[in-house]
Order: C-alpha cells, then sequence, then structure tokens
C-alpha cells in the first residue's frame, strides 16, 4: 500500500515548533515516545486510518486502563501501565498523522483534549476504587484534576471571548508577583502536580501495587490515592491564582 517513508514522517510530523513545546509536549514523548512513534504513525498511514481514527483509538486505551485497574492486584497495575503507554504512543501518533497527512482540524484538537480528561480521570476513579471502594475519593480526586485542566484551558477561552490572541506565548506564564513567580519555580521543579498526570500516575500506581504484594494488604495504593486528592485539591487553589496573577489574560 502506498504511503510515507519514516523520514518523511519525522519530517513532516514533529517539527521543531511541536518538539519544542514547552507546556504541550510530555516529558516522555521527548524522551523516548517520539523516538518509535513514527513508525506507529508509518503503520496508521498504509493502513489509511485517519487522525480522528488514531485519536479514537488513544482514548480508547485510556479508558481502558482506568477499567482494568479496578479489578486491583498486581496484574491489572501492570496492564493498566501497558495501556498508558499506548494511549501515550497513540496521542503521538494522531498528531504526526494529522500534520504530515494535512488533515488537523478542530475536531481532532477537540477530541484530543477529551481523550487527557477522560483518560486521566478514569485512572484516577477506578484507581481509587480499586483501593478497596475509595469511589468518592476518586471521583473529588478525579474531578479536582479536571478543574485544574478546565482553568487552563478556559484562558484560550477568555482570551478568544476578549477578542485577544488565541497564545499568550511562555513568556506570559510566570506571574507578576516576585514572590508568587518564585513559588511557581518551585512547584515546577518539584512537579508534584504530575502525580495526577496518566503516564506518572500509572507507573506510581504500578510501584505501589508491587509495594503492597510484597508487604501485604493495600496501604501504599492508598496512599498514594489519598495523596492525589490532597494534591488536586491543592492545585485548584494554586493553579487558578497562578494564572490570574500572570499575564495570560491580558
Amino acid at each position: 500500500m502506498p504511503g510515507p517513508s519514516l523520514a518523511e514522517l519525522r519530517a513532516a510530523g514533529q517539527p521543531p515548533a511541536v518538539l519544542d513545546r514547552r507546556n504541550d509536549e510530555h516529558w516522555a514523548g521527548r524522551l523516548y515516545m517520539r523516538k518509535v512513534s513514527p513508525a506507529a504513525t508509518w503503520i496508521f498511514a498504509r493502513l489509511g486510518w485517519s487522525p480522528n481514527a488514531v485519536t479514537a483509538a488513544f482514548i480508547m486505551c485510556g479508558i481502558a486502563a482506568g477499567v482494568v485497574l479496578a479489578f486491583g492486584g498486581l496484574a491489572s497495575a501492570f496492564a493498566g501501565a501497558a495501556l498508558i503507554q499506548a494511549y501515550l504512543l497513540l496521542d503521538c501518533s494522531d498528531g504526526e498523522l494529522a500534520r504530515w497527512s494535512q488533515r488537523t482540524s478542530a475536531t481532532g484538537i477537540y477530541l484530543d483534549g477529551m481523550g487527557h480528561y477522560l483518560g486521566e480521570s478514569a485512572l484516577l476513579v477506578e484507581g481509587h476504587l480499586a483501593a478497596g471502594g475509595y469511589v468518592t475519593a476518586g471521583l473529588a480526586a478525579a474531578l479536582a484534576a479536571m478543574l485544574v485542566k478546565a482553568e487552563t484551558d478556559n484562558v484560550v477561552v477568555a482570551r478568544a471571548k476578549a477578542g485577544l490572541p488565541a497564545g499568550p506565548g511562555d513568556t506570559a506564564l510566570p506571574p507578576r508577583s516576585g514572590g508568587l513567580a518564585l513559588a511557581r519555580r518551585l512547584a515546577s521543579a518539584l512537579r508534584v502536580h504530575r502525580i495526577n498526570h496518566a503516564v506518572e500516575l500509572s507507573v506510581l500506581i504500578l510501584a505501589a501495587a508491587i509495594a503492597d504484594q510484597v508487604r501485604g494488604g493495600l496501604l501504599a495504593t492508598r496512599v498514594l490515592l489519598l495523596a492525589c486528592l490532597a494534591v488536586g485539591a491543592l492545585m485548584i487553589v494554586a493553579h487558578l491564582v497562578a494564572i490570574v496573577a500572570s499575564r495570560r489574560l491580558s
């Protein structure tokens, strides 16, 4: 079947503007997944898949990871982590395929964003269920994580409604206040907020499951998932303050 070469896919699908994105490019993508994703994108191109079909597969992997975690135990944690790696791979490939085929669209961007909402909330809800029925805590942690994402997304919405350009740029990210800017740099260095991101959370759940397997019981899993709730609640306030205090809305 006709299709691009790997070199063509890398050139069109991974331009420097994509790889150098400060906030939108996941560290795991830069570290290893962008090195292997062109091979998957090449297969999708040869099969005639559309970018949105790859995005749909990405969404299903994220939801499936949450579902398998609900069963609890070490095997489920391994399966969930593997599905999240597939989720990350497909998340790289859908954009690469769209850029190569020149089929980027608002629909694709919207579905990609929803994939992150659904995947991360599924991990948080079902992960708490695996911790021994912590359903309310799981729902609260998922809600907190989604509110933080909504805070970020609403910057674009607010700027559009105010008639401002869509992208304020990286220079607008630091808060105007020197104290808040220092706090933001410290939080960024510690990366505590990433505990509720799908890739990091899946690895932490796996590590907790291994610890529980060695020790017996569910203590490590419960401590981790309650930490997710605490960090999510803290981030709702901290992220909101950081946005309002920055130049992103001006």
